[in-house]
């Protein structure tokens, strides 16, 4: 087993996880099977009782372990299925090493940091580096660890000192340290200043620690000299200074590691087993292909997302990642527009008028709506007003977990005409609990206590969402909720003209929700989270579809039309529908898509990179 640790330095937020997913993603396509693990220095248990305002989004695991948002950056990067073991916690740790002292584990010895704690995280390593994460459950050969913080922070020495350690376990060639920096470049002088990186590592190798690979985050890039300047007062060598500035997505950040000489590091730091460059000809062509698209696309569609922490764009990541990845699907540039659900509300029309209407004009002019998950009562109005308005105006909807159940509250009170219905979450007394908190939910702890992880939900009859799917009968997807559509009214809502379409394996829990095609466009609800088994090249089918219906493609799409739709509205072909076939069709050749626009006249051209062809044409 190989292990490469992930530092970051200076400031925490720097791109630790992209940079860790990045050099997996380039192990990966080396023919390495490859596993991800992320240390959270925080006492919490697991991040389930985080709000999102804290620390972002809470991603949820097949096995229903609610962990760090940066595991579902491995995921989608990487492709694979980790565990929640994956996800390493102060807290998991000294409640292992609480329950073995109490177990009489030390025989009566005294239990400190060193060695019980630093231990049990060496161990923890190196048994969840073993398991295996891909769907031919073989074992991974590199494990990559991301400590998360920066170097210095109290709260992680325990872990540092740990690796420290576990160096001298495994042998010299079977681990590395990679140390992200932050090389930042006031504008009043446009100077990279190397300073604040020669402290982090400074920090680090005080702790034991000596970086192989430094890799400096700049917004723009950074010259020569300047790495050379980091090089002699780091103790490292010029060419393991990586400059990662800004760049259009973060699908290019694999490429500019692997442009600048990465796998041939670890091939020799590590004693790989994977050929040196020349690299083959198709090396990482679909993942060059996808950047090329993202930064290529042309036409945008606009999405809202009304939600209710929409200050602060992480806790919906991996929406977010899940909206983009269809909107690249359909060729298409995603401007997402947040909206704070409360702002939709009667209430702030009368507090502050014009942020009222702010919100609703953002609403009206987006082309798809999306109503993410969430849980207590701020903002419920504001969330049943939106998909009101979605409903009646036949714009594309998607709901998601408390998405659906505000659907569900909306279609009560004006389609089946009780007034007062509501989720007993919102309202307990209401006198029409079409929500309900479910048997097995227990309120009197947090943590774990919801409906997590993959369950299977089974699809009743013909259905949008079931074609978008592929015509499954079953699906797996991730849950995470604690209340659900009320059975004893799930007669009466379809006799009403709403369908649940997807049920779970008991029949009693609604899964999927929608109105048929016939009377709206797309109007689309999912108690589970679709989005976090999303990935960039497998985008997520409740997701595709609302994308799909937000440009005016869903029907073709599901009539299996879009493959010979190479015709753009007005007759003539469509450079859009164009790249969509040589895309569909051509899928090894490698192209580059480019517009100018000079008055009236469009010159589109196209550039088949012939070393990108496959031999037989």
């Amino acid at each position: 087993m190989k292990y490469i640790l992930v530092t970051g330095g200076v400031i925490s937020g720097i791109g630790k996880g992209v940079i860790a997913s990045s050099i997996g993603t380039i192990l990966k396509h080396c023919g390495l099977h490859v596993t991800s693990i992320k240390i959270d220095p925080y006492i919490n248990i697991d991040a389930g009782t985080f709000s999102p305002f804290e620390h972002g989004e809470v991603f949820v695991l097949d096995d229903g372990g609610e962990v760090d948002l940066d595991l579902g950056n491995y995921e989608r990067f990487l492709d694979v299925t980790l565990h929640r073991d994956n996800n390493i916690t102060t807290g998991k740790i000294y409640q292992q090493v609480i329950e073995c002292e109490r177990r009489g584990d030390y025989l009566g010895k005294t239990v400190q940091v060193v060695p019980h704690i630093t231990d049990a995280i060496q161990d923890w390593v190196e048994n969840v580096a073993k398991i295996p994460v891909t769907e031919d459950e073989k074992e991974p050969e590199v494990c990559i660890i991301e400590l998360g913080g920066t170097i210095g922070d109290i709260e992680g020495m325990p872990f540092v000192e740990a690796f420290r350690q576990f160096q001298f376990r495994v042998s010299h060639e079977s681990f590395c340290c990679v140390h992200v920096s932050l090389v930042p470049q006031p504008k009043s002088t446009g100077e990279s200043k190397t300073k604040p990186t020669q402290a982090s590592v400074k920090e680090l190798r005080g702790s034991g620690l000596s970086p192989d690979l430094i890799v400096c985050r700049s917004e723009m890039p950074i010259i020569d000299e300047v790495k050379q300047k980091i090089s002699n007062f780091c103790h490292v060598k010029p060419d393991r200074v990586i400059c990662i500035h800004d760049c259009t997505s973060t699908y290019r950040v694999p490429l500019m590691l692997e442009e600048q000489g990465l796998i041939q590091f670890f091939s020799e730091r590590l004693q790989l087993n994977i050929a040196t460059p020349p690299r083959p000809k198709k090396f990482m062509w679909k993942w060059r292909d996808l950047a090329d698209r993202h930064d290529n696309v042309r036409k945008s569609v606009e999405i809202a997302l009304v939600g209710k922490y929409t200050q602060l764009e992480d806790a919906y990541a991996s929406v977010t990642k899940a909206l983009q990845h269809s909107a690249l699907f359909v060729n298409r540039r995603l401007v997402l527009s947040y909206i704070e659900a409360t702002s939709l509300e009667e209430a702030t029309k009368v507090e502050n008028p014009v942020k009222y209407h702010q919100a609703w004009q953002i609403l009206c002019r987006s082309e798809g709506v999306i109503v993410p998950g969430g849980f207590g009562k701020r903002g419920m109005e504001g969330k049943i007003a939106a998909v009101n308005w979605c409903r009646t105006t036949k714009k594309p909807f998607l709901g998601v977990c408390l998405g659906l159940q505000a659907a569900v509250i909306e279609f009560a009170r004006n389609v089946m005409n009780l007034k007062d219905a509501n989720s007993t979450e919102i309202e307990p007394d209401t006198p029409y609990p079409v929500v309900i908190d479910m048997p097995e939910h227990n309120s009197g702890q947090m943590g774990g206590t919801m409906r997590l992880g993959k369950r299977t939900t089974i699809f009743h009859g013909d259905s949008t969402l079931k074609k978008l799917y592929g015509n499954l009968g079953t699906i797996v997807e991730r849950h995470r909720h604690r209340y659900e559509v009320n059975p004893s009214f799930v007669e009466r809502i379809e006799k009403a003209g709403l369908h649940f379409v997807g049920r779970d394996d008991t029949e009693t829990r609604m899964e999927i929700m929608e109105l048929p095609l016939s009377t709206h466009p797309y109007f689309v609800a999912t108690q589970y989270h679709p989005e976090y088994i999303s990935r960039p090249l497998k985008p997520s089918p409740p997701y595709l579809g609302l994308l799909l219906a937000a440009v005016g493609k869903l029907q073709p799409y599901l009539n299996n039309a879009m493959s010979s739709n190479t015709t753009s509205e007005d007759g003539e072909n469509s450079d859009d529908d164009i790249a969509g076939m040589l895309r569909r069709n051509f899928s090894n050749v490698y192209f580059i898509t480019g517009l100018e626009s000079c008055g009236d006249t469009k010159l589109c051209c196209w550039f088949l990179l012939l070393p990108f062809l496959p031999g037989n044409l």
